[in-house]
């Protein structure tokens, strides 16, 4: 039985590690549960850090916590140590990964399980084999040169190959139907379980206690701090909490006194171990990934490991908990019959060969194929690293050490938003939606990553009022932070069943559409519902002054203390009568409102001491100076605030503003996201819709730009008008409260018909936005970004009266000057009909040497270009060290965007130029040498 090989070979693992002093110091003592039990573990009742996991998670996050300085620390592990997930790892190591920051973390893990031995004197099994990634189809090797390209860049040595040279590198495969293939060659494989042991091992060494047969039984939380744990021997006082449970993370992370959702559920993953091949592979064999076979291939002991991930994926534990140490599951021959079928098309020789057994073990997954790290939003000092969809080993090291950084320094020092755990919300831990969820993205792991894909299970989870309305009139859908978005709106005479299987590389069939879209939103009026952005409303809420009416005659002396603004209030043996005490009694008293302009001056670059109704686009830095949130906001009175957020900002944004803000304030933060409906009217004709339904003069004079007032719309009052866009297109957005949605929608496409109106969806506002060069967060900017980086010095008042978080890093940054700058790009040489599109992460050459990555892209329409945007550095050519960037290096430059290894001639530019978006060029007209101005 399969059980019984994976123990001798793991038991031969414990032995052989016994014999070094590395694993007697911390081990020897707890290896047994016969030990345990003669010898009662008595647990510390006091750490700094607990760390529940004795997987590669936890045991990495130990080492480099250890390493950083941090010694008062304790591991716990339920089971034994590397019996959970990590001790059915299949054990390959690979770099090649879609995500900047996912092939950071594999590189530096290679990196790190490479020295572990010499380190540690503990084997790791670390073999570098290299890997070949085979394409199937002309897009899969499209998708290998984007990710080729992007290796290349950072270092990584990887290349496209030919069919051939697939056969001359790994003579057992089968080539003839392959079309190319990517060679990473400083991939390799290792043992899983001897790389934890290996780190707990180091980690020990540097004063982590580890304890196995542990299991934590909830975490203990008082004023939204973690104080503790409790565990099935005892209660540890804490300071800082890391849930490294694998696939036990969700049911831990709800057994707290304050809940933390953490959305992952576990699948059933096959693979297959055979004998030896009559002539035994090498240790050296490079390890098969073939994604249009769905499988991959790697040696085991001169015989093959082959696993994959089917179609029909197995969601398992659903129902909560399951056992302490994870054991094999049911053999399902039948469900992995199509995944061994391809095996055998790939490697016909293994059609005489012996199996050794079926193993069926259980993977976590996530709901966007991207694993969970960062703090909690809910409770400080709890931290979260799980959900690995998979690639657990190779992420490892990298993630342990990025979160490391974060609970040592406060933040990592790599942008790893698309990995934090705020990226979600409890909306998205339903048990339902991640089980049917888990069973779409484990096929998307093989699945071709197209651009503009979208999710198509757990979806209408999140709607404005008027999506029955929109879906109508054909809306075609995204989903962001679980919201519904109109990407665009199919035309009676489409195929929209057409139009929704499309996914390529290419010219997508939806790029008309969009064009009239554009079109219109330049020369009439477009509706698009934004419905989905983060909406807060801060205030400096009144203050009740409550007097005990049972009391006759005042006390001699009394003092009633309710916020910093008010002072104590005092008497001396007055006799109230019933018409006094009834005063006090209902007496409100209202604060000035200046707490809530002073708390937020701190938290905002820019000056929000503005007259009511004014509008300031505004960053929220850390200390850094980087960007945790870009957001709108207006001043609605004296005492409040309305602030408009990217839509996945919404969990991130409300723990960082309770966070900062004082605790003893009598500031509200309200998210009312769910209470407004926001329909933005782009376009010249805007003001003619709205001022015909409002009976109110809507021109510049009467409203001007970055203004905000409540009004009537229609029957419909207390609309939030706002004179913005988000695209630097004239217009409004309008917030209605939502019970009006529907008439004012109605009422606004009425009115607009004589003006030309239609609905219009993201993709629209996409092309826009980045004509005007509007850099968004998550994509553009992020924490590591500061608005010097990125042309938004307007947006910062270093001299606003007060300091404010970030400041100090801006003004050194001021004086020493950026090392990247946010940079247009528009593409020279492109034809937008035949080439590749850029997408995202395209590398970016200057002179023919590597600068940067674009952030993000779109199709501009007006230039009838493609628009990228992207930061640049300037990298010495001596030392290869950052050196300031000023507009004259950039301006200097010539350009080149790669697209999956095929690169083309961009210009650049640092500002937007007016006169280019006044009216329609074609591309033959567009003089570019005058994109230099600045």
């Amino acid at each position: 039985m399969l059980t019984d090989v994976m123990m001798y070979w793991l038991l031969s693992v414990v032995r052989r590690q016994r014999t070094s002093q590395g694993w007697q110091t911390w081990s020897l003592a707890r290896s047994s549960s016969t030990s345990a039990e003669a010898h009662p573990v008595t647990l510390p009742t006091q750490a700094q850090v607990v760390i529940c996991g004795g997987g590669v998670m936890g045991t990495s996050v130990a080492y480099h916590l250890s390493k950083m300085g941090w010694k008062d620390i304790i591991l716990l592990e339920q089971g034994r140590l590397a019996a959970g997930s990590t001790r059915f790892c299949a054990g390959i190591l690979s770099t090649a990964r879609h995500v900047t920051i996912e092939q950071k973390m594999a590189d530096y893990s290679n990196k790190l399980y490479q020295q572990l031995e010499q380190e540690t004197g503990i084997q790791t099994g670390y073999i570098r084999t290299g890997s070949i990634f085979l394409a199937q189809t002309q897009d899969r090797l499209i998708s290998l040169k984007r990710i080729n390209s992007r290796l290349n860049v950072i270092g990584i040595p990887s290349e496209i190959i030919s069919p051939k040279k697939v056969a001359e590198l790994h003579p057992l495969l089968n080539v003839h139907d392959l079309v190319g293939a990517m060679h990473v060659p400083e991939d390799a494989v290792v043992s899983s379980a001897d790389v934890a042991l290996a780190l707990a091992s180091a980690a020990s060494q540097n004063g982590v206690q580890i304890y196995d047969r542990t299991s934590v039984l909830h975490v203990m939380v008082k004023k939204g701090q973690v104080t503790g744990v409790e565990t099935d021997k005892g209660q540890i006082e804490c300071q800082y909490f890391v849930n490294c449970a694998g696939q036990w993370a969700y049911e831990l992370g709800l057994s707290n006194e304050e809940p933390v959702s953490i959305p992952l559920h576990a699948c059933e993953h096959f693979y297959l171990l055979t004998r030896p091949l009559e002539t035994p592979l090498q240790s050296s064999t490079p390890t098969i990934v073939d994604a249009d076979g769905r499988i991959y291939i790697r040696n085991w002991q001169g015989g093959i490991l082959s696993g994959g991930f089917e179609k029909n994926p197995k969601p398992i534990f659903t129902e909560g908990k399951n056992q302490l140490e994870i054991q094999n599951l049911q053999e399902d021959w039948d469900h992995f019959e199509p995944l061994l079928s391809s095996l055998l098309r790939r490697m016909p020789e293994l059609e005489s060969l012996e199996i050794m057994k079926l193993v069926n073990c259980p993977e976590t997954f996530t709901p966007d194929m991207r694993c969970i790290m960062g703090e909690s939003p809910s409770v400080q000092g709890y931290f979260v690293l799980a959900g690995m969809n998979s690639a657990g080993l190779s992420f490892g090291g990298g993630a342990g050490k990025y979160l490391a950084e974060w609970m040592v320094h406060g933040y990592p020092s790599e942008n790893v938003w698309e990995l934090d755990l705020k990226r979600f919300g409890a909306l998205q831990s339903s048990r339902t939606f991640l089980r049917h969820r888990v069973m779409e993205v484990m096929p998307l792991l093989c699945d071709l990553k197209v651009p503009r894909w979208d999710f198509q299970t757990g979806r209408q989870l999140r709607t404005s009022p008027l999506y029955d309305r929109l879906d109508a009139q054909g809306a075609r859908w995204m989903e962001k932070h679980g919201f519904e978005r109109p990407k665009y709106f199919v035309p009676p005479d489409k195929d929209l069943l057409a139009l929704e299987q499309s996914k390529t590389f290419y010219k997508p069939d939806w790029f008309e559409i969009v064009e009239s879209e554009v079109k219109c939103c330049k020369e009439a009026v477009c509706v698009i519902d934004m419905s989905s952005f983060t909406k807060f409303e801060i205030t400096c809420s009144p203050v009740l002054l409550q007097v005990e009416t049972a009391q006759i005659r005042l006390p001699e002396y009394w003092l009633v203390a309710f916020s910093p603004e008010l002072h104590c209030l005092s008497g001396h043996g007055a006799q109230p009568d019933a018409l006094m005490l009834a005063l006090l009694c209902s007496l409100t008293l209202k604060s000035t409102g200046d707490q809530a302009l002073e708390v937020l001056q701190y938290l905002f670059s820019n000056d929000l001491d503005v007259p009511v109704g004014h509008i300031v686009h505004t960053g929220m830095l850390n200390e850094a100076g980087g960007y945790e949130n870009d957001c709108s906001i207006a001043r609605l009175n004296k005492r409040s605030f309305f602030m408009i957020s990217p839509t996945d900002q919404q969990v991130h944004c409300w723990a960082w503003l309770k966070k900062h803000m004082p605790e003893d304030s009598s500031l509200l933060l309200e998210d009312v996201t769910w209470k407004y409906t926001a329909l933005n009217l782009i376009g010249p004709r805007a003001v003619d819709v709205l001022s015909e339904l409002s009976y109110a003069p809507m021109t510049p004079e009467h409203f001007p730009s970055l203004f905000c007032k409540e009004m009537s719309v229609g029957y419909a009052n207390g609309i939030r008008v706002m004179s913005m866009t988000h695209t630097g297109e004239p217009g409004f957005m309008l917030y209605i409260p939502i019970e009006y949605a529907l008439h004012v929608y109605n009422e606004v496409m009425s009115v607009g018909q004589k003006y030309g109106i239609r609905n219009a969806g993201y993709y629209a506002l996409r092309s826009l936005r980045i004509e005007k060069f509007f850099a968004f967060w998550g994509q553009d900017l992020n924490t590591l970004t500061t608005p010097l980086e990125c042309g938004r010095e307007s947006r910062v008042k270093l001299e606003k009266g007060m300091d404010f978080m970030g400041r100090e890093a801006l003004l050194q940054q001021k004086q020493n000057g950026v090392y990247k700058r946010l940079t247009m790009f528009i593409l020279d040489d492109h034809d937008t009909d035949l080439d590749l599109w850029p997408w995202w992460g395209e590398p970016i050459y200057r002179n023919g040497r590597y600068v940067g990555k674009t952030t993000s892209s779109a199709y501009g329409y007006t230039l009838e270009r493609h628009v990228c945007l992207g930061f640049v550095h300037n990298f010495s050519e001596d030392t290869g060290e950052e050196q300031v960037v000023t507009a004259d290096f950039i301006n200097r430059g010539e350009y080149e965007i790669d697209i999956a290894g095929h690169r083309f001639q961009a210009k650049a530019k640092l500002y937007p130029v007016p006169s280019l978006f006044a009216y329609k060029r074609r591309k033959d007209d567009v003089e570019l040498s005058d994109l230099h101005g600045k």
